[in-house]
């Protein structure tokens, strides 16, 4: 797995006496979607079989669940009724770890003389609106349903499929100071409910707001930071990683009270700690333009200790916190193309920066001089 870099003052913000949601009495269509379930099922047929019931119907519901199977493929097929429509629906239990299996694996570099220690942090809300939909401007733009999941949206009031640089910069926002920055990632969802059982993209489940939404913009160990530009437009992540492979994956996924460890499988929390993703962005600006094709090339991730690639200057890293109240089975699961089969390692988010250039120039300054705003 990458090294991957938490600072645990952040997740503090989701730790203490919240306590994860209890695990409620499914509906019938649920039952056979939720992991969990499946995995009670398949339980209860060994059990049989072991008494001498039907071989083949053990045979099956094992390979369903197979920790060593591919979570990038459709397991095999079942043994019909009802556990056959959602048998390679995804998420499967090897696409869950308990937190507590996880060893320490979190490094953070040691900043440099003339780095930049301070932060920014910008407080949107936790989409407590409810502003929510399936498109996205940055990746397909002119859209409407272009992601095929439902993405969860703070900042800018008016971010849908046809928004632009205008439509940006002259609506509301629910971020303090005039942010009118757009910030979105794909929702979780409670698996254990019948929510959305009838969605063409099978995204199946309970929509989870979360708890905590802690928007922070962070400095660079080795050098200062400069200005990112208004209007520059990020993704972090790939929503489609568990078939184009890890090259772009940047899923990070915790549980609060464990900041020196992360995963890239959904966490499994004891009781009273959230379920956290942490999603950062590149920070490493070309200095020139604001998008690229691929939206990715004009800027660009440091190295491990923090330094940007030739040609490129540090910018504000954002870094996206969020943690939710989920059931401490495996019973939630991202929104994601339906392809991906709701694989954790394809936790994604995107950004672009409607920053009043005062409030820029106010975060920038914060960071470089190691302040905390």
């Amino acid at each position: 797995m990458k090294r991957m870099f938490v600072t645990m003052s952040a997740l503090a913000l989701a730790a203490g006496a919240l306590t994860a949601a209890p695990l409620s009495t499914a509906p019938a269509f649920a039952d056979h979607c939720d992991p969990a379930e499946q995995g009670q099922n398949a339980q209860g047929q060994n059990g049989q079989n072991q008494s001498g019931q039907n071989q083949s119907q053990q045979g099956s519901a094992t390979s369903r669940q197979n920790p060593t199977a591919s979570p990038t493929q459709s397991p095999p097929p079942g043994d019909g009724g009802q556990e056959e429509e959602c048998a390679d629906l995804g998420p499967f239990l090897q696409d869950f770890v308990d937190i507590r299996q996880v060893p320490p694996n979190v490094r953070v570099p040691r900043p440099q003389r003339g780095g930049s220690v301070g932060s920014f942090l910008s407080r949107c809300g936790r989409n407590e609106n409810g502003h929510r939909n399936s498109d996205n401007f940055i990746v397909t733009p002119g859209v409407r349903n272009g992601a095929h999941h439902v993405h969860d949206y703070v900042g800018n009031l008016s971010t849908d499929g046809l928004s632009t640089d205008t439509t940006l910069a002259a609506a509301g926002t629910t971020c303090a100071f005039g942010d009118r920055s757009a910030y979105f990632w794909p929702v979780l969802r409670d698996r254990t409910s019948d929510a959305n059982s009838q969605d063409p993209d099978r995204n199946v489940g309970r929509i989870l707001t979360p708890r905590v939404v802690n928007l922070q913009f962070r400095g660079n160990p080795v050098a200062k930071v400069t200005a990112m530009p208004r209007f520059i437009r990020m993704i972090t992540g790939d929503a489609k990683a568990a078939t184009n492979g890890g090259a772009n994956a940047r899923a990070q996924w915790t549980c609060s009270g464990f900041a020196n460890r992360v995963t890239t499988k959904y966490p499994l929390c004891p009781r009273g700690s959230l379920v956290v993703r942490i999603l950062d962005f590149p920070s490493c600006w070309d200095g020139q333009n604001t998008d690229s094709a691929n939206h990715r090339t004009h800027v660009l991730f440091p190295d491990g200790n923090g330094v940007c690639p030739g040609g490129t200057r540090p910018i504000p890293q954002l870094r996206m916190i969020l943690a939710y109240s989920t059931p401490r089975t495996p019973s939630f699961a991202l929104d994601a193309f339906p392809e991906q089969l709701h694989n954790p390692v394809t936790d994604h988010a995107d950004f672009a920066n409607v920053m009043p250039d005062r409030l820029m120039r106010f975060a920038v300054d914060c960071i470089n001089r190691g302040r905390r705003c």
